[in-house]
């Protein structure tokens, strides 16, 4: 007896190649069209199954597929119930590939379209790298060819095995120990389609017979679980409960549907195109899948509402999206990363309102002492707290900015991190008289309150304003007029000082007036040019130089058309 060792080896190794090489391409080619589809199509737990297996069938991976489902979830962008239909959806996506390589792989003369395609998918990826829809489609016709090449070189490594084969030494093997070896071939080639690849061979061969097969099938679909699990170790807690959702779907359908192999191949068996035993192994896979599915679905709100009470973040951090969306997917994490602004958006605001009204908005429960004593530690960790969002969502866009991103999202990007920086030095501007302002409420002199209490009401116009800033969509950024004349207004409010002072007497230095007047003006300023950055088409962007708030200050307005 002899086993062409290397030949299935080269062969495993080949397919593997072809599958990520199938993927890469697919991923470059149209990855954001079923990325799009996944976002939209999956409000409820029936449309995230269908658009789960349909983009899994597509992309042929379910890894890829995950990712995307990860990146959505840690955004906010789809509810964890749906995304477990998606994750079912995507179980039974991947029994496309057996029906793909019983189609090809065993019906016709595979070297006869393999080696053109790795030819031709070659050529095109090397020689056409420039452009991108020809280097893509290069890649997806290499790894096509160089798959089912794979296969070939499998099948012919396990037919020259079973030529002296006894496989009755084996008739008496328990169907747990097919399981088994399903199991551990497939965690340690982290590739369920290529353990079904190798069952189908050795059919074809008559090294396995059916039951045993799909016993070994069972044990594939479980050992994807490995993988996945694995892969899920020090993850996100979303990360966590949608591998053991997967872990649960695969184990549960697998036991349940090993100890029913016999009746269930008998049943298959019975069909009209239940003559072929390889055609017969790729549709107890899917038997198998569609029966998990089934199983799940009544089941999926009770099993998505126990697993959120489980893997609960013991250290929370700082941000609420960001830290859950894998950069991998660029649409979702710059999503992610704008949701993650509008809290900080909301947060500054806040801080502002909190340092110019500080005495209005204290907690009438406390006593006397206790906000004397407490407000100066609050109110600094509440601007810490806004230096560690600036701190995470910084780190998080390095992440980024290493991953395939296109020049649009790069431009987007770099916009969305200038508002980041606007808004933290609004938040700046307003600490940094947050000392003045408690000066003036605490002044025995009429001239510094009613100087604070028009800041108050000036203040409460301009949030109004730059609230209206986030909820209209324009073309062009039209800078609003209070902006554009902030410095005059600064002015304007000192020269009005001065001549009220005339009449009225001052316990507090001018200079601090006009420290306050100045820092309030361009502290509002930069959080009104945080909007423009955050929510409107930048036309000419801030230079993020370490002149950045002077030029932040005298943003000029866009010329029109």
């Amino acid at each position: 007896m002899t086993f062409q060792i290397w030949d299935f080896l080269a062969g495993l190794g080949i397919f593997l190649l072809g599958m990520h090489q199938m993927e890469a391409g697919l991923n470059e080619f149209s990855g954001k069209t079923f990325r799009r589809l996944l976002q939209k199509f999956t409000d409820t737990p029936i449309k995230g199954i269908i658009s789960g297996t349909l983009v899994t069938a597509l992309l042929q991976s379910s890894s890829l597929v995950t990712l995307m489902v990860l990146a959505f979830l840690g955004a906010g962008i789809i509810r964890f119930s749906h995304a477990a239909g998606v994750i079912l959806g995507a179980n039974l996506g991947t029994t496309v590939t057996a029906w793909l390589v019983y189609s090809l792989g065993f019906k016709v003369d595979i070297a006869s379209f393999s080696l053109p395609l790795i030819g031709v998918g070659a050529l095109l990826f090397i020689l056409a790298s420039r452009y991108f829809i020809l280097k893509n489609l290069g890649s997806f016709l290499l790894g096509f060819g160089l798959l089912f090449f794979g296969i070939d070189l499998m099948k012919g490594s396990i037919e020259s095995l079973a030529e002296n084969f006894d496989f009755s030494l084996y008739a008496d093997w328990g169907l747990v120990v097919f399981a088994l070896i399903g199991l551990i071939l497939t965690a340690i080639i982290q590739s369920s389609s290529a353990t079904l690849v190798i069952l189908l061979s050795a059919i074809s061969s008559g090294i396995l017979g059916l039951e045993q097969a799909a016993a070994a099938t069972v044990g594939a679909n479980i050992g994807t679980t490995v993988t996945v699990s694995l892969g899920a170790l020090g993850g996100t807690p979303d990360k966590k409960r949608l591998a053991s959702l997967h872990f649960l779907f695969n184990v549960v359908t697998g036991l349940i549907v090993l100890f029913f192999i016999p009746l269930i191949i008998q049943w298959i068996s019975s069909l009209p195109i239940g003559q072929d035993p390889l055609l017969d192994l790729a549709l107890f896979n899917t038997v198998l899948n569609a029966f998990g599915v089934l199983l799940f679905l009544p089941f999926i709100k009770p099993i998505t509402k126990w697993l959120k009470g489980r893997f609960l973040t013991k250290e929370k951090p700082h941000t609420l999206y960001i830290q859950n969306v894998d950069v991998a997917v660029p649409e979702a994490a710059i999503q992610a990363l704008e949701k993650e602004i509008e809290e900080l958006f909301s947060k500054t605001k806040q801080f502002i309102l909190l340092t110019v009204n500080e005495e209005d908005i204290s907690s009438p429960k406390k006593g006397m002492f206790e906000r004397i004593l407490s407000r100066p530690i609050e109110y600094l960790s509440l601007y810490q707290s806004l230096k560690l969002v600036e701190d995470e969502i910084t780190a998080y866009h390095l992440k980024l900015l290493k991953t395939s991103i296109t020049e649009e999202e790069a431009k987007k990007l770099t916009s969305l991190m200038l508002s980041v920086r606007l808004m933290i030095f609004s938040a700046k501007d307003f600490k940094d008289i947050h000392h003045n302002i408690r000066e003036l409420r605490n002044s025995s002199r009429n001239l510094p309150k009613d100087f604070l209490e028009e800041l108050k009401v000036k203040l409460d116009e301009r949030i109004i304003e730059i609230n209206q800033l986030t909820k209209v969509e324009q073309t062009e950024i039209q800078v609003p007029s209070w902006m554009r004349e902030s410095e005059l207004d600064s002015s304007q409010l000192v020269e009005k000082l001065f001549q009220e002072a005339k009449s009225h007497k001052t316990d507090i230095p001018f200079s601090t007036f006009t420290n306050v007047a100045r820092e309030f003006s361009r502290g509002l300023y930069n959080l009104g040019a945080a909007v423009l950055h955050w929510r409107h088409p930048i036309n000419e962007v801030f230079d993020p130089s370490e002149d950045t708030r002077s030029q932040a200050f005298t943003l000029k307005t866009p010329k029109s058309p």
